[in-house]
């Protein structure tokens, strides 16, 4: 005896349709549908997105922590991306409202190629995703051996001074060095990776690189700090600047900040060498 109509379980259908209408509230997650070939759905913009070109003709919905719901929800998105704890309000007042969002939360290389294989799968790329994903772990597994690591400070912000996230953490190490303070580059919220100025005078970094969210870094200023003359990397002049969205948007263009770094822990290296 068949089941009455009502108790037949719905047949299982695959979903074909793909979000059409894109808001990216952060520069990665824009770089990463473009990347992805997918550029021609995006309807939105953070203020920040600068990769690629195309990306700056896109509406702005705002910064990254200000940015308006109704604004979003004007641009009738199928999907919105969003990171990070600093955008939970927002995306927070988007659901409420009735928004499609994937608030990501990525902290290491690792979760990084995760968040570019997620984000492909829901926008319908997930070939070119893996080949991103294949391309960025290429690059980035292709690391010196059998040589001594400089030890390495990297400066996210200096008042107070903050440490590198996961991320860039683990680039230092992917580019031959070795972070002085790997131990709290684990930690996701900024107020866990304060540093004081007397540790980085004690675990003596060969190579400073810095890079201020927001703000242009002033070498002066850091080499200028009480006790900093006794830093090695100081002594040495080897204070290094890189571009924020080089390295602190976690997406494909942390690739650039990593060859900047490989680049100086090369040459530091081949100046070590040439004095034994």
């Amino acid at each position: 005896m068949g089941l009455a109509s009502e108790e037949r379980p719905l047949p299982l259908r695959r979903q074909t349709a793909v979000p059409g209408r894109i808001v990216c509230l952060t520069a990665e997650s824009t770089e990463i549908v473009f990347r992805l070939g997918a550029g021609d759905r995006i309807v939105g913009v953070s203020g920040f997105a600068l990769f690629p070109s195309e990306a700056r003709r896109k509406p702005r919905v705002g910064g990254y922590t200000g940015i308006r719901a109704e604004r979003v929800l004007a641009l009738r998105p199928d999907l919105v991306l969003a990171y990070s704890d600093l955008q939970a309000d927002v995306t927070h007042d988007l659901i409420r409202a009735g928004a499609t969002v994937l608030h990501l939360n990525q902290r290491s290389v690792a979760q990084i190629l995760d968040a570019i294989l997620l984000i492909g799968r829901l926008i319908g790329e997930p070939e070119a995703a893996e080949r991103l994903c294949l391309q960025m772990a290429a690059e980035l597994e292709d690391r010196p051996t059998g040589i001594r690591r400089p030890r390495v400070y990297f400066e996210e912000w200096d008042q107070p001074l903050i440490c590198g996230i996961g991320w860039v953490s683990d680039l230092i190490e992917a580019a031959g060095g070795t972070d002085i303070f790997r131990e709290r580059a684990e930690s996701s919220r900024a107020e866990e990776r304060r540093v004081n100025p007397t540790e980085v005078v004690e675990r003596d970094p060969e190579i400073v690189f810095a890079s201020w969210c927001g703000k242009r870094v002033s070498a002066e200023r850091i080499r200028s700090r009480p006790g900093w003359d006794q830093i090695t990397g100081i002594q040495e002049n080897r204070v290094v600047e890189i571009r924020a969205p080089h390295i602190l948007q976690p997406g494909p263009s942390i690739l650039h900040g990593f060859r900047q770094m490989r680049e100086t822990i090369r040459a530091y290296r081949e100046t070590t060498i040439s004095r034994v």
